[in-house]
């Protein structure tokens, strides 16, 4: 993949956060402050052994997804991938997760920046730049951008582990055959998804919005959906073979995540989102952080929240 594919990686500060500047770091290489692959310094030992043993762990790579061209009622989630990144560097917080891992260590994860889309070709590109780093041996972390862009995404994804698992996390099902004459609105991805056979099994958790057509949608494709008010549903997370994990940031509720274009209240709160992440059992291979909107946001609480929710999957992966 040419680098003229990405603009330049916020990664820059983290890696001064580190025990050497950049110019010395043996970690980094080229300009877009990309990350090689040292062991990380992460609390388990179990998980510190099998990196340094070799493993098949794969680096986390975030990847900024800027389009929001197919969102139904607002735009501004293009706007979300460098908000994320600032408020995952503040000084507020430290570079910990709950799991225990350092994300602040050299090499705990890569950042490829984010893609130059145009509207039109931007499916194509996505899923040519997703499919360029599974082909490195990469695990890619998108930041959306609508959710629109989990089609390509997961397209990307398909076309290496046919046998894939895709836990959702929304208010919304996603699976509209078509909105407003649109088969690729942020409000069909999943439809999509499934029609394709792009996944062996679609877990929908914290949705309350179902209506009639997609509810025949889930049934049609056989989607296990768990509605909120079904909630805690952590046997329901629990996938043999490989993972992917999509969180839409309005499965929370719009008190704790303001920042989103459809305010959809009865949602999960933080902790609840973090817990239901944290029970998954199963190879996480990639995962997507989408639908935060900074035009909606408050005094920066959903970028923190994104943010939050970003470390802790990263943790996940990385702790295997």
């Amino acid at each position: 993949m040419s680098r003229s594919m990405f603009s330049k990686s916020a990664f820059g500060s983290w890696a001064r956060a580190s025990r050497y500047p950049p110019s010395q770091n043996p970690t980094l290489r080229g300009k877009r402050g990309r990350v090689g692959y040292p062991v990380p310094k992460i609390s388990s030992l179990e998980c510190y052994t099998r990196a340094r043993e070799g493993s098949t762990r794969t680096m986390p790579t975030l990847l900024g997804i800027p389009f929001d061209a197919n969102s139904s009622y607002l735009r501004g989630t293009a706007e979300a991938p460098p908000k994320i990144r600032e408020a995952m560097r503040c000084d507020a917080s430290n570079k910990w997760t709950e799991s225990g891992i350092d994300l602040g260590a050299a090499g705990a994860f890569a950042d490829a920046g984010d893609l130059a889309l145009n509207d039109s070709t931007a499916f194509t590109a996505i899923e040519a730049a997703v499919g360029a780093l599974l082909e490195k041996g990469e695990s890619p972390v998108l930041l959306g951008g609508d959710h629109s862009i989990t089609y390509p995404i997961v397209k990307a994804f398909a076309a290496r582990h046919p046998d894939l698992t895709v836990i959702h996390f929304d208010a919304h099902p996603d699976l509209y055959d078509e909105l407003d004459g649109n088969r690729l609105s942020h409000a069909c991805p999943f439809a999509r998804i499934m029609e394709e056979g792009l996944a062996k099994r679609l877990v929908q958790v914290g949705i309350r919005t179902m209506n009639g057509h997609q509810r025949e949608q889930a049934a049609r494709f056989g989607v296990e959906v768990v509605e909120m008010r079904s909630l805690p549903a952590y046997d329901r997370l629990k996938a043999r073979g490989p993972v992917y994990v999509t969180l839409d940031i309005d499965v929370l509720d719009p008190a704790f995540a303001p920042g989103i274009s459809h305010r959809e209240p009865g949602g999960m709160s933080v902790r609840e989102a973090i817990t239901h992440l944290h029970a998954i059992e199963g190879k996480i291979v990639g995962a997507d952080v989408v639908e935060f909107n900074p035009v909606q946001d408050v005094a920066g609480v959903t970028a923190t929240v994104a943010a939050k929710i970003l470390k802790e999957i990263l943790g996940k992966m990385i702790a295997g």
